[in-house]
């Protein structure tokens, strides 16, 4: 006859730890002092699952920070007996022991990894209790749950992350080695080429973990740029870029993309007025557009949370290396309560930390004040939010004189002079590039000073 299945134990309920490289690694502290520095690129007082073990982690924290005072049995005990936590820490014959747990000091960061990978298995049971429990409760949003879910995780992410510091002895081989690699690779950028030289030659390609904001008057052509930039990067170089077109749909951006590589006046392409000899033009077009790893979310009104787990998405499946987001206005906070421009500033905040995070630049357009209009922009010009000005990296801004627009009777030019003013960059110059747009083709291409 079968037994009935044993009940979970009492060791299985148990949160993961380690006493022995607990001890251990605060015995080595108390018999070096280095060792200290080299436990706290690994160690918070939290990550410690014995409260004894905790208490006297802190204090010999406290006594390294205070000038470097050395932690030892007696330093230790006084600290301790000041604070009123003698107790439990154990009291001065469990504090004396700890000393005998170890020879030497040799192996304390092996021992502080070992309580810093329980304690992320602990924290990580915590979340997924955190998230279970949230999980049953109907009344809260499906979306905002999962958002907190990947915050959470992505924390823990970030807590494994430590910080060290490198001699140029082991840096310098590093460098000659990235030195050689980009004289022998075909690209002259360190980042993602944006397709127009004279921009990438000042700024070196957009660069991993920073936020770009373009900034321009309305029909000035920021959109137009953006999604010449993305064909630039998917079409033409074969390098995976998203664009979050938060202002019209998908298949319009799509169109648009047809126009500018068939050269196909764009106005034809929406009304359906285009000659029978254009329709191979239009056909090629598509074909290199078709196969091309360039991914749009078509998303109105899109909130926060949703914009971070799409681009957390296409960054893990599709390996994207560059977004695109048109544009900062569109996107909305959770809280739709408070004042604009502190939904602006979490905004803003969110993304410079999501490249970051992704390790991939963003591009984020944005439009310039009404007091901006006929004057040449600067960072002041940025709409709703000085955060803006402040969390972006590289700031461009589009500028054109309005005649070309206003005035009646005369044909529109062919080309028309833009300027696209870096007016900030936080590792490379400021400055001017001359731009042509096209506005049959809503495209933009390189002009000659």
């Amino acid at each position: 006859m079968q037994k009935n299945p044993a009940p979970q134990s009492i060791k299985d309920k148990v949160p993961p730890y380690n006493d022995d490289a607990e001890r251990a690694a605060l015995g080595a502290m108390l018999l070096d002092s280095e060792a200290v520095p080299a436990a706290q690129q690994y160690l918070s007082p939290e990550d410690f699952y014995s409260t004894a073990n905790e208490r006297i982690y802190k204090a010999i924290r406290a006594l390294y920070d205070d000038g470097g005072k050395k932690a030892d049995i007696i330093t230790v005990r006084d600290a301790l007996q000041q604070a009123g936590d003698l107790d439990a820490a154990g009291g001065e014959a469990y504090i004396a022991s700890l000393t005998n747990v170890v020879p030497t000091s040799a192996n304390i960061e092996y021992y502080a990894r070992i309580v810093q990978d329980c304690s992320l298995r602990r924290s990580l049971i915590r979340a997924a209790a955190e998230i279970s429990a949230r999980s049953y409760d109907i009344s809260e949003d499906s979306g905002h749950l999962l958002e907190t879910a990947q915050q959470l995780i992505f924390k823990l992410t970030d807590r494994k992350r430590t910080l060290n510091f490198r001699s140029v002895h082991e840096t310098v081989p590093e460098a000659i080695e990235r030195i050689e690699k980009l004289f022998h690779s075909k690209s002259a950028f360190t980042g993602v080429p944006s397709g127009f030289d004279e921009l990438d030659r000042m700024t070196s390609g957009f660069q991993n973990s920073e936020m770009i904001v373009i900034g321009a008057r309305p029909s000035i052509g920021k959109t137009a740029f953006a999604l010449n930039m993305a064909a630039n990067i998917s079409v033409k170089n074969r390098r995976p870029a998203a664009f979050f077109t938060l202002e019209m749909t998908d298949v319009a951006l799509a169109t648009r993309l047809i126009s500018s590589e068939a050269h196909i006046d764009s106005n034809s392409l929406k009304t359906g007025f285009v000659k029978s000899s254009d329709f191979e033009k239009i056909l090629e077009a598509a074909g290199r557009i078709y196969d091309a790893p360039l991914y749009t979310v078509d998303m109105p009104n899109m909130k926060l949370l949703d914009l971070r787990t799409q681009a957390r998405r296409l960054r893990s499946m599709k390996q994207v290396e560059i977004i695109f987001i048109d544009y900062l206005g569109l996107i909305s906070t959770e809280d739709v309560t408070t004042p604009r421009f502190q939904q602006v500033s979490e905004i803003s905040r969110s993304l410079k930390g999501l490249a970051r995070e992704l390790e991939i630049p963003i591009v984020a357009l944005s439009q310039i004040g009404r007091p901006s209009e006929g004057a040449r922009p600067n960072l002041a010009s940025l709409r709703d939010s000085g955060a803006v000005e402040q969390d972006a990296d590289v700031v461009l801004f589009l500028h054109r004189e309005r005649k070309h627009e206003t005035q009646s009777g005369e044909p529109m030019p062919e080309v028309i002079e833009t300027e696209l003013i870096i007016a900030k960059q936080r590792n490379g110059p400021v400055g001017t590039v001359n731009l042509g747009f096209r506005p049959k083709y809503t495209e933009f291409t390189a002009m000659a000073k």
